[in-house]
């Protein structure tokens, strides 16, 4: 069996581990956004909370991936959280990073002039300073998903959803004949997902970026 024929003959299970693997990413993506971007605001203004947080979440991208589910599934068990988990505190570094970068960057004259005009520090923020800073924060976002991809196949180890179980099973399976076709399968798969998720950030860009700020 090439590997064309093992895709169609295998097309249904495929589409729903890249289902899984897609939406396992997004919504981690989505807690470690909204997680990095209130890490940055917190820390931003202060040299050295800054810079605890970058090296704080840096420190976990030092942890090997397979170590870190290992040691999460004696503390959540097996499946989803321990991925979950997993997923969302490696995303966090561009993201964080990025929202530092993005608002301690934003032109003081700007946020003098929000003040100036009666503006609170929260509306300062909400409205001048993170509009300004987004850029830099999407760029963090796209960076970390393009990692979670990859990082995700790990799950599988921990019997987590997605297209690392293709990949497990060939390499399980290794001198079998379709072994080849499952690692090749589940690689491809998530590249695709990977493209796919970049180019809908490159659209969310063109449509939240004011073109003078693009330029």
């Amino acid at each position: 069996m090439n590997f064309w024929e093992y895709v169609q003959s295998r097309h249904q299970q495929l589409l729903t581990d890249a289902y899984q693997h897609a939406s396992v990413v997004f919504q981690c993506m989505v807690a470690a956004t909204l997680l990095g971007v209130v890490i940055g605001v917190v820390t931003y203004r202060s040299g050295w909370a800054g810079n605890l947080a970058t090296l704080g979440t840096s420190a976990v991208l030092t942890v090997p991936s397979l170590a870190m589910i290992g040691l999460l599934i004696p503390l959540v068990g097996l499946g989803v959280p321990p991925t979950v988990v997993a997923l969302t505190l490696y995303g966090l570094l561009p993201v964080v990073r990025n929202a530092i970068v993005g608002l301690r960057g934003v032109d003081p004259t700007l946020v003098d002039a929000a003040r100036g005009i009666g503006m609170s520090a929260t509306m300062r923020l909400v409205r001048v300073e993170l509009p300004l800073a987004w850029p830099p924060i999407l760029t963090g976002i796209r960076v970390s998903t393009q990692m979670l991809m990859g990082i995700a196949a790990i799950a599988a180890y921990a019997s987590g959803p997605g297209l690392g179980n293709e990949i497990f099973r060939g390499i399980a399976s290794l001198g079998s004949r379709n072994a080849l076709n499952q690692v090749l399968a589940g690689t491809l798969g998530i590249i695709v997902l990977a493209l796919l998720f970049d180019a809908a950030y490159v659209l969310i860009g063109r449509l939240t970026i004011p073109r003078g700020i693009r330029v």
